[in-house]
């Protein structure tokens, strides 16, 4: 299974990272902030599409998804920080700053960022000459134009353009995960810019329904965020029934973007599975009922939904 694939290769990358000569609280929050994961979605989705495109290279995909794992956790980290949203709460444990202090976490976000970069670097790929694109969509997913420092750096402007915000803090790494996987491949990675597209801003815009809809305990982090910080988000500029339309649509576009491969059946299957994790029907169903006003919007805070 690529969550096992997956969860070997994080262990492996930080046993050889030398964390055992680091400052102790450093290491243990690095550790805190990786496992457990949540849904490992973009790594998933790199190693997906490198699959569909062959995967001749497994040295170099597995270290690609990693990277995107370890840029990941390290966006989570500081986005928890009391600085952003302030919250106590990640993955349904203490956040590396509730759990460490501000000062730890602030440093466990930046050494998870250059492991992500030496992991890549050091990956010893078969075909070497694929190296340098790879570390070109990982520094671009990450990087302060088009990257999640710039999606992050949005919420700190007086405004922001909904769609320019979402795209550089959310779908950045999608867009990365699925060039990557198939640059790794020795594929086009510009072939699959418009599912990592899609399905980004598909993820953000679930999570900005998520975020009106559930409430702590089913998140696994704070809820109402958005509200509370005042921050672009689809579920405000368009209601809930608008988002879940856009959401659909989106999902829609991501299915009918799968380049012809052999893998792309597999891919379809999965980002139907994916849209249903991020949306289950009783969402949905909630959505629709507060639509029709057959619920009020404080009441729908049973709903379950997966972690991120």
């Amino acid at each position: 299974m690529l969550t096992q694939r997956i969860e070997r290769a994080l262990e492996a990358t930080l046993q050889r990272s030398a964390l055992s000569s680091s400052p102790p609280r450093l290491t243990r929050a690095i550790r805190h902030a990786v496992f457990p994961g949540g849904a490992r979605i973009r790594p998933q989705l790199c190693l997906a599409v490198a699959m569909a495109c062959g995967d001749d290279d497994p040295h170099l995909s597995d270290a690609m998804a990693v990277s995107l794992e370890l840029i990941h956790c390290a966006s989570l980290v500081h986005d928890d920080l009391p600085c952003f949203d302030n919250a106590a709460l990640r993955r349904g444990q203490p956040s590396v700053h509730a759990a460490f202090g501000e000062r730890i976490a602030v440093l466990a976000g930046d050494g998870l960022i250059v492991m992500s970069f030496a992991a890549l670097a050091g990956s010893r790929p078969k075909h070497a000459e694929r190296l340098a694109d790879a570390i070109g969509i990982l520094e671009q997913a990450v990087g302060p134009a088009r990257g999640i420092v710039a999606g992050q750096a949005w919420e700190c402007e007086p405004k922001a353009d909904l769609v320019t915000y979402q795209r550089e803090k959310t779908g950045s790494l999608f867009t990365a995960a699925t060039a990557g996987g198939a640059a790794s491949s020795g594929a086009d990675p510009r072939s699959w810019l418009g599912l990592g597209d899609a399905l980004g801003e598909a993820y953000q815009v679930a999570d900005d329904i998520r975020d009106v809809l559930l409430d702590v305990q089913a998140l696994g982090k704070p809820s109402h965020q958005d509200e509370t910080h005042d921050r672009p988000s689809a579920a405000r500029e368009l209601g809930l029934e608008g988002a879940l339309n856009h959401f659909n649509g989106l999902i829609t576009r991501a299915v009918g973007s799968i380049p012809s491969c052999r893998g792309a059946l597999r891919l379809r299957g999965m980002v139907l599975a994916e849209a249903k994790r991020l949306l289950p029907d009783e969402c949905v169903s909630v959505v629709r009922q507060m639509s029709s006003g057959a619920l009020v919007s404080g009441s729908p805070s049973r709903v379950g939904a997966s972690n991120a």
